[in-house]
């Protein structure tokens, strides 16, 4: 039920990100950090979102360690639709991800 839960929130988290904007085939950006369990340290998930989501990644702080959690901060660019599978994907693998404002003010996080 817990997990049903967190995936309506994690939907809904998504939906406010769409919303405000108004053209799907406009380009924009979010900014992430993403936690990436041990579990997932030897798998592309970076590069999954570039070559299958073709969202443009830029690393601003990346935080790895052997045998330890690590995170990664980056800025995702594309359009809405773009950005709202890359989540998705994110989402599916479980793994946490915070939102962090736009160094820029816009209302881009997650």
């Amino acid at each position: 039920m817990s997990a049903l839960n967190n995936q309506k929130t994690n939907s809904q988290n998504r939906l406010s990100l769409l919303s405000s904007v108004s053209e799907k085939s406009q380009v924009t950006q979010i900014r992430l950090r993403i936690h990436i369990p041990k579990c997932y340290l030897q798998a592309p998930v970076i590069s999954q979102l570039i070559s299958t989501y073709g969202l443009v990644v830029n690393i601003t702080k990346a935080v790895l360690q052997p045998n330890s959690e690590g995170c990664f901060d980056i800025e995702l660019r594309g359009t809405v639709p773009q950005i709202s599978s890359g989540l998705a994907y994110l989402e599916s693998l479980n793994l946490r991800i915070v939102g962090k404002p736009n160094a820029d003010g816009d209302s881009w996080s997650y």
